[in-house]
């Protein structure tokens, strides 16, 4: 009987081969974790320090020293990130060295109330918590805001923070008990009386023509009130 030499050496290199990737794979699953790397993407304002994401990571899987990539819970790691109601995403792995990385995205507020409580609107149309370690620079939001209830104010933040006449220019956003709508401008006297948020491309459209005229004739400190409630005018109440 002839020995087929080729089909051995095939079995037995097929052998080793499932030998030696069960062999780096049992290694690889032993390798302890390092201490977390944080990456934040996207805004460079931090909401939510390095420190902080590190210790919600260490809190939730024991430390460096002792744990294995076999018995890390990345599904549940990731869960506590999104957990902080300063996180908005968050992607966690390990590398082959046995690094563990974080990925976060950071919510981002559009506004902030500032009634009897303080928080911010992200971007969401969600709350979202002031942050001790950095205060972002977007407008206040007063007058009668219930906080499960922002979408008036939610649409008129994102159309301030879209359009850069408004970013620019609008510094506070007034909502009154019938839930009409006012806008407070930089180094403007006036009040901007929205009311509600039909025709809204159209009333900020009469605003900035309005507001160019206005410099050109140098007119702006003259009136206390700008009405845009009326179909294709401005209605102006002097000083």
């Amino acid at each position: 009987m002839k020995i087929n030499w080729n089909y051995i050496k095939m079995i037995g290199l097929f052998g080793l081969v499932v030998f030696l990737f069960a062999f780096a794979s049992d290694r690889n699953n032993a390798r302890l974790v390092s201490s977390p790397a944080i990456t934040f993407v996207g805004e460079n304002n931090l909401f939510i320090t390095n420190e902080t994401v590190s210790k919600l990571l260490i809190q939730n899987y024991g430390g460096a020293k002792n744990v294995t990539k076999e018995t890390l819970d990345l599904n549940k790691l990731e869960h506590t990130l999104k957990s902080n109601p300063m996180i908005k995403r968050a992607e966690v792995y390990v590398t082959v060295n046995g690094t563990l990385n974080a990925e976060i995205e950071q919510k981002t507020p559009l506004a902030r109330v500032n009634t009897d409580v303080s928080y911010y609107i992200d971007d969401e149309g969600l709350s979202m918590p002031l942050s001790s370690n950095y205060s972002a620079r977007v407008p206040l939001v007063t007058g009668f805001v219930d906080k499960n209830d922002l979408k008036n104010i939610f649409k008129i933040a994102t159309k301030i923070k879209e359009d850069p006449f408004l970013k620019t220019n609008v510094i506070e956003i007034h909502q009154n008990e019938t839930k009409e709508l006012f806008l407070k401008m930089r180094q403007c006297k006036f009040l901007v009386q929205l009311g509600d948020l039909k025709l809204l491309n159209k009333k900020i459209n009469n605003l900035k023509a309005f507001y160019q005229k206005s410099i050109k004739e140098k007119t702006l400190d003259n009136y206390s009130k700008v009405n845009l409630q009326f179909d294709n005018q401005v209605v102006c109440t002097k000083i």
